[in-house]
């Protein structure tokens, strides 16, 4: 019987069998495609944001992700190097002076992204299988039991659906995934105009807009009209001509078209994370409007928060209550999420009571510490799991830049304070230096019955 089952091989599935592999567990990734499939759905740029490199940074890859930034277009190199943070909205998030020891962003495509995790897990000993599809969960007393499209089945202790925001795992498992309807339309298409001039880089019209893509060759559109008919049909050029025009009102030739998705501001949340042996993380979990870049990044740190929790559970250095947990910690962060991508498409629908509506928002932003709030919102930097602490340093992420290769909780001392990180990089524990109370117990919280923890020289 296999440690942990994970349902989809996409970037939150890789992570998510990464940690696990590093915390202990065998995990197994079914993943219903093939590596072809998965390529070709591949449209847009994806933004791994400040929080999420910090944790790559900790995992030793960032070396790895540089590497892959020279597949990109010099555009995609160029905002990989600016001083961006994202932007709330369309309107921009640039730090005037980024702090020191910050972590940088990346964008990428999201093979690129898939192909650097792949790597990375399959180089911890992960086992990965494309092309079994998962159609139905089962729980038993003991381990959930995953059933294959070709009525053969897995079975193993515990199972995560990292299968998207259609998760079969989801459905099966009965979790419930209450939220609103789409209210708007987004296409995006690797397309050629016969005049690649008569459309600028951003045009707003009374019915949407319509975007040059950062990336060469692509164009994208949003019109608020209730969400897509069939989101799976192939998208035509003659769709996009229409598209075009409707939110620009300029008539265009699509010469050609290579492909292209829909999608559209549907805006949902599990209402639990676990149910009984089963998990979910990343779209699985939750879905919301692309605008903001924010669903990949949520969904990794769901897969660097719950795996070396389910690790430990798993190898039994854990009671099953530490899982828990994580719905405990992430549920909150989600909803938070949910709550900013909404706004996000507010501020973007036409009409002059939101214009003015934006241009209140663009002085607002012009305010350095407004400016620092939505961009520590948008970069998930602002998470405290501890609120309630009394010491500030716990619930965050870990001050000092750290390295983890092998998912140890690390023992560290930085300004006058010693700190126990998990090894997700969030503070366990802390005090000042020399004080030792709850340490022990904060050490066989994160690390279970025999301790892994090293201890970091001071910074």
């Amino acid at each position: 019987m296999n440690d942990v089952i994970i349902v989809g091989g996409g970037p939150v599935g890789l992570l998510l069998a990464g940690e696990l592999r590093l915390a202990g567990a065998d995990p197994l990734v079914l993943e219903s495609a093939d590596g072809s499939v998965r390529r070709n759905r591949s449209f847009g740029l994806r933004g791994i944001n400040g929080r999420t490199s910090q944790s790559l940074r900790l995992r030793g890859l960032t070396e790895a992700f540089s590497k892959a930034q020279g597949e990109m277009s010099g555009l995609a190199r160029q905002l990989n190097g600016s001083r961006s943070r994202g932007h709330f909205a369309g309107l921009p998030l640039v730090e005037d002076e980024v702090p020191q020891g910050a972590a940088g962003g990346y964008i990428l495509k999201q093979h690129v992204l898939e192909k650097v995790l792949a790597e990375w897990a399959a180089g911890l000993g992960v086992r990965i299988q494309a092309g079994r599809e998962v159609v139905d969960v089962v729980q038993e007393d003991d381990a959930v039991r995953a059933v294959l499209a070709d009525g053969r089945f897995e079975r193993a202790a515990y199972l995560v659906g990292c299968d998207g925001g259609r998760s079969v795992v989801r459905k099966r498992a009965g979790i419930a995934f209450p939220g609103t309807d789409p209210t708007m339309t987004g296409r995006i298409a690797s397309a050629e105009l016969a005049d690649p001039g008569a459309v600028k880089s951003s045009m707003h019209g009374p019915g949407g807009m319509v975007n040059l893509s950062l990336v060469p060759g692509e164009i994208a559109t949003m019109e608020f009209d209730g969400g897509p008919d069939d989101r799976d049909a192939p998208l035509t050029a003659e769709e996009m001509r229409a598209s075009i025009g409707r939110v620009s009102g300029i008539d265009v030739t699509v010469s050609r078209l290579d492909g292209g998705i829909r999608f559209s501001d549907n805006t949902r949340q599990a209402a639990t994370y676990r149910q009984g042996r089963v998990l979910l993380a990343g779209d699985a979990a939750h879905v919301h409007s692309p605008i903001g870049g924010q669903g990949l990044n949520l969904g990794l740190q769901d897969a660097m928060n719950l795996g070396w929790k389910l690790g430990l559970v798993v190898r039994g250095g854990a009671p099953e209550s530490l899982l828990d947990t994580y719905s405990a910690e992430r549920h909150p962060v989600g909803e938070r999420v949910l709550r900013n991508t909404r706004a996000q498409v507010a501020l973007m629908r036409p009409g002059p009571q939101v214009a003015a509506l934006r241009e209140v928002m663009e002085e607002t932003l012009g305010i350095p510490a407004a400016k620092r709030y939505f961009i520590a919102m948008g970069n998930g930097t602002d998470i405290d799991y501890a609120p309630d602490s009394v010491h500030p340093l716990v619930g965050r992420f870990a001050p000092v830049p750290l390295v983890s290769e092998d998912g140890h909780a690390l023992l560290a001392e930085d300004a006058g304070s010693v700190f126990l990180v998990r090894p997700d990089g969030y503070v366990a524990w802390a005090a000042p230096d020399g004080e030792k109370a709850g340490l022990d117990e904060a050490l066989a919280r994160v690390t279970g019955h025999v301790y892994k923890v090293k201890r970091v020289f001071k910074m």
